[in-house]
């Protein structure tokens, strides 16, 4: 029995498997909830956590290398930066998970603009929210189908 928390722990690391497909597995299966949620929770984190800082060290090498050329960024671009930092990142971390993936929704939210910081509580606490979501809908619908037999 292990070697299948293991493999909730792997599927949620592994992008496009995530905690969406992989809870509701586990759950089914058998599996204890508890331990499969904060498993797949830790794997599918600890996953989006290099993708968010390997991002941010990317761009910063990238606009080091921009300040050679002084490019100026224009005022237009400036304010939608901040309109996207203080709008855009929240929506995308609430619905990446269960639309296109987190790892996919972080890198599209740190190319957009968002702060290392603001992407990695966002995510996260956006990879937490959906875990309990998963979670508990899967135990909540399973137990129906058991009791209606």
């Amino acid at each position: 029995m292990l070697f299948e928390y293991v493999l909730v722990f792997l599927g949620a690391a592994i992008p496009w498997f995530e905690i969406a497909l992989v809870i509701p597995l586990g759950i089914v299966r058998g599996l204890s909830p508890f331990w499969v949620m904060v498993l797949a929770f830790i794997g599918n984190a600890i996953t989006l956590i290099p993708v968010i800082i390997g991002f941010e060290r990317l761009r910063n090498w990238y606009e080091k290398r921009q300040e050679k050329t002084s490019k100026v960024p224009s005022k237009r671009n400036e304010r939608a930066k901040k309109i996207w930092n203080k709008y855009g990142l929240p929506g995308l971390a609430l619905l990446g998970p269960i639309l296109i993936g987190i790892h996919i929704a972080a890198f599209i939210g740190m190319s957009l603009g968002a702060k290392k910081g603001w992407a990695m509580l966002w995510m996260i606490s956006s990879l937490a929210l959906w875990t309990l979501v998963f979670g508990i809908l899967t135990m909540l619908g399973f137990d129906f189908f058991i009791q209606h037999r």
